[in-house]
Parts: C-alpha cells; sequence; structure tokens
C-alpha cells in the first residue's frame, strides 16, 4: 500500500514500525456535532482502519476528544448550560452517528481533561529541555529551539503568523520571546474550569492535548497521524514540535495523512461559520451506506462541495448494488470470474486509498453480476466478492 505523506509531500510504500500500527487521528472538539466534514474525515479513517486490518495488520487506533477549549466554553456560556453537560450531549451524538455509519470505534476515545496531570508533567519535560518558558502565569514552546519548526506545513514564517492568528494565537503577546511561540499552559479566564500546576492554576493549550495522549496511550513514535487538512498548521505542526521536544524521538509520527474539506457554497463548512449540514439531518433523508457511498466518491485530499442531487446518486448506486448481491438463485451456467474486478479494487485502495477508483470498479461488478444473472450464469462467487469488497467500504447493507 502507497500513501501519499504530508510530512515528505510524497507518495511512499506503508511500512510500519512493527505490531500494532499505531494509529492517532484528531477527534472533535464537541460543541456542534456531528457535520458532514466530520463524517468526511472519520469514515476515511475508518476505511484505513478496515484496510489496514484487511491487510493483516493489528490496529491500535486512538482518537482524542477535545473537552478543554475555548470553543466549547463560550458555545456553554452562550447556552447556558455547563461545558461538562455540553461536552457529554455532543459526544453522545458523536458516537451514535459514528455507530449508523458503521464507522469501527478506535480503541479509546481519550477526552483531554482525563490527561492533565501528565500534560502537567510533559510541559515541565519541555522546560527542562530548554524547549519552554514560564512568563505571565503561563508557559509558552520556544519556537526558536525547534530548528525544524515548519517542516509539516512548508509555509513561509509571514503565512505561519497569519494562520495562527486565524487560530488564536496572540501574536502580541509581551510575555512572549517570539510571536510564534504558543501557549502550554494559561491562565483560565474568569469562569472557566482552572487545574493547579506548578505555574499556577489554568489549564493546557490545544496543542499539547494531542501531544501527550499520543504520547500515553501509542508511545513516542507513532505510524500515521491524521485529520483534516485544516489541521497541518497550526495544530499539527505544534504538535511535532513539542512531541519530538520532549522525546528526542523523530519522528513523532512517520506517515501524516489528511483530509480535504467539505464545502457549501464554495465556502468551508465549519462550526464558526455556521454552514453545516448535520448527519443527522442528512440520515432522515438517505441510508448510511448511501452517505458512506457518496464521501468515497472524492479522493481523501480532495475538498469538495456538498451536492445533494450526488449523494441521492448514490442512493439509487447503492440500490443496484444490494440487489446484485442478493439476486436468488440462477442457472448454473458459465460462473462470472471476479478476480480480475476484485485484483482492479484493491490496486485502487493500494494506491494511496483511491476511492473514487474502488467505487466504480465496485458499481462495475455490480452491473456484471446483473448481466451474467440475467444470462443464466452463475455468480455466486462474484456476489461473494462483492459482498467482501462492500465490506472494505464499510456498506453493511451491501455486506
Amino acid at each position: 500500500m502507497q500513501l501519499y505523506n504530508t510530512l515528505t509531500k510524497r507518495q511512499e510504500p506503508f511500512v510500519p514500525l512493527g505490531e500494532p500500527v499505531r494509529m492517532y487521528v484528531c477527534g472533535i472538539t464537541p460543541y456542534a456535532t456531528t457535520h458532514l466534514g466530520h463524517a468526511r474525515t472519520y469514515v476515511f479513517f475508518d476505511l484505513l482502519h478496515r484496510y489496514l486490518r484487511h491487510l493483516g495488520h493489528d490496529v491500535r487506533y486512538v482518537q482524542n476528544i477535545t473537552d478543554v477549549d475555548e470553543p466549547l466554553f463560550r458555545r456553554a456560556e452562550e447556552l447556558g448550560v455547563s461545558y461538562v453537560a455540553l461536552a457529554a450531549e455532543n459526544v453522545a451524538t458523536y458516537v451514535a452517528d459514528m455507530a449508523a455509519l458503521n464507522v469501527l470505534p478506535p480503541a479509546h476515545y481519550v477526552p483531554a481533561s482525563a490527561e492533565i496531570p501528565e500534560m502537567i508533567r510533559v510541559i515541565g519535560g519541555l522546560i527542562d529541555r530548554g524547549h519552554a518558558y514560564q512568563r505571565g502565569g503561563a508557559v509558552f514552546f520556544r519556537v526558536a529551539s525547534d530548528p525544524r519548526y515548519g517542516v509539516l506545513g512548508g509555509l513561509s514564517r509571514a503565512e505561519m503568523a497569519t494562520r495562527s492568528a486565524e487560530h488564536g494565537n496572540d501574536l502580541a503577546d509581551p510575555h512572549k520571546e517570539q510571536p510564534l511561540d504558543f501557549v502550554l499552559w494559561q491562565p483560565s479566564a474568569p469562569g472557566q474550569p482552572s487545574w493547579p500546576s506548578p505555574w499556577g492554576p489554568g489549564r493546557p493549550g490545544w496543542h499539547i492535548e494531542c501531544s501527550t495522549i499520543v504520547l500515553q496511550h501509542l508511545g513516542a513514535q507513532i505510524d500515521i497521524h491524521g485529520g483534516g487538512d485544516d489541521l497541518i498548521y497550526p495544530h499539527h505542526e505544534d504538535e511535532i514540535a513539542q512531541s519530538e521536544g520532549f522525546t528526542g524521538i523523530r519522528p513523532f509520527a512517520r506517515y501524516w495523512l489528511h483530509a480535504g474539506m467539505v464545502r457549501l457554497g464554495g465556502i468551508k463548512m465549519s462550526k464558526s461559520l455556521g454552514n453545516l449540514v448535520m448527519v443527522h439531518d442528512l440520515l432522515r433523508q438517505y441510508s448510511p451506506d448511501a452517505l458512506r457511498f457518496y464521501l468515497l466518491g472524492y479522493a481523501y485530499r480532495e475538498a469538495f462541495d456538498y451536492q445533494p442531487e450526488q449523494l441521492s446518486k448514490a442512493e439509487v448506486a447503492l440500490r443496484r448494488l444490494r440487489e446484485a448481491a442478493t439476486l436468488g438463485p440462477a442457472d448454473l451456467g458459465a460462473a462470472l470470474d471476479p478476480s480480475p474486478f476484485r485484483a482492479q479494487f484493491l490496486a485502487a485502495l493500494d494506491d494511496n486509498l483511491n476511492t473514487p477508483a474502488a467505487r466504480t470498479t465496485l458499481v462495475a461488478l455490480g452491473e456484471a453480476i446483473a448481466q451474467a444473472s440475467a444470462g443464466g450464469r452463475d455468480v455466486r462467487a462474484a456476489q461473494a466478492s462483492l459482498r467482501e469488497l462492500a465490506a472494505l467500504l464499510g456498506l453493511a447493507a451491501v455486506a
């Protein structure tokens, strides 16, 4: 299997460190779930999870829940509810939506709030190693201590500054040595949750949460780290700097995979913009299989616009696949050989998980089964292959 690695900017053979394959994917901030952009990301990484298992790998898959962060606190305050209650409600919605979409659960969903003592230990280690410093009740990562900083995103300093500011980094904070230095620990605003620390009461920064969860649950070096491509900078860039600064082991993650965004009317679908299409609304109109099939019709790195008519076409295609998989006994004429279809399908997945090509092959196999059955041929082996390949795509009603 070949995977495009954001770190090296090229497609590479996937060779794991060993078994199990250790995979981490950035999870949700639970204040508005679950929208189509979430579904696109997690359906893709579910496919990767399934295909790794098909290839014979044991997979240890961990996903975080960012339940300690400003957007959650702000939304809870707007609604007049506790952030804990809001997070619990949205996590339950997310888990239910993922189950409806036949997404295999990771080995662990880890809430950031459960790992704060360990985050404090990691932050202390970064200070001891000269990668972080304390000022004004906060702790900052010293970007200048990492000569490789920026290796993932490949951005100029000006571009990094712009994106960092867009994600809430105060470039003008007088306590910082350099504008791009980022928060590891910060005082909590009035009314926000706070935890004791050697640097005063407060809460962790966003980036240190994922680094610490990976270290705790997967180790100092992992095989695959994933998420949406909006996380490449600053979030994943900062994870690399922190994790490698703490452990001294490079690379922190050997393969970085990023899913493209889902747009609505040409604009990225996001909670902050409020232009969301929610999974639970879509599932009132379409089957879970159709939604999966629709999302897998785009190469995972590709951004695309949500188009309801394409989802309707996916529903029709799924109905034909189900019919092909469940055709009754036919005359036992010459058997339809599914092996060319199977080989083409698996070759597509081996090619950086080319789901559009795999999907096209699955449809072609279904059509061949229908035609062969109408001609009195034996399609039982072909139907078995159709169900096997559909299962790899997570299509429950076909498999």
